[in-house]
């Protein structure tokens, strides 16, 4: 499973946009997906993750009430909604998916199987 993250980009402080997850090579219907992100110096966490069918998600903290995670299974594609944008969101935003055996969420990295390359996004002040 390939999977490509885009949509990154700068946008000011209040700002959206919204990033997408297309995986190639094989279907995610059934895999539980998720996005992390990493700031310049800081280690990779999870900021929303969601099961195979959309019925279960998770936020981070720090983005809950202003990131909607959500997916097209007939796309294979996962989106991820940012809204509000402050200059701490400013990161690295990685797509992932687990198995397609493991259908519920997972927040532990160390969980997910496969992983896109990455898209910068960053908010200025």
């Amino acid at each position: 499973v390939q999977l490509q993250a885009s949509g990154g980009g700068l946008v000011q402080a209040g700002g959206s946009l919204r990033l997408t997850c297309a995986a190639s090579g094989r279907t995610l219907s059934r895999n539980a997906m998720g996005w992390f992100r990493q700031a310049p110096g800081k280690e990779r966490d999870v900021i929303a993750a969601i099961n195979w069918n959309g019925g279960s998600v998770y936020y981070a903290d720090s983005v809950k009430g202003r990131f909607t995670i959500s997916r097209d299974n007939a796309k294979s594609t996962v989106y991820l909604q940012m809204n509000s944008l402050k200059p701490e969101d400013t990161a690295v935003y990685y797509c992932a998916a687990r198995r397609a055996t493991d259908w519920a969420l997972a927040t532990s990295e160390m969980k997910y199987a496969y992983w896109g390359q990455g898209t910068q996004v960053t908010v200025s002040s």
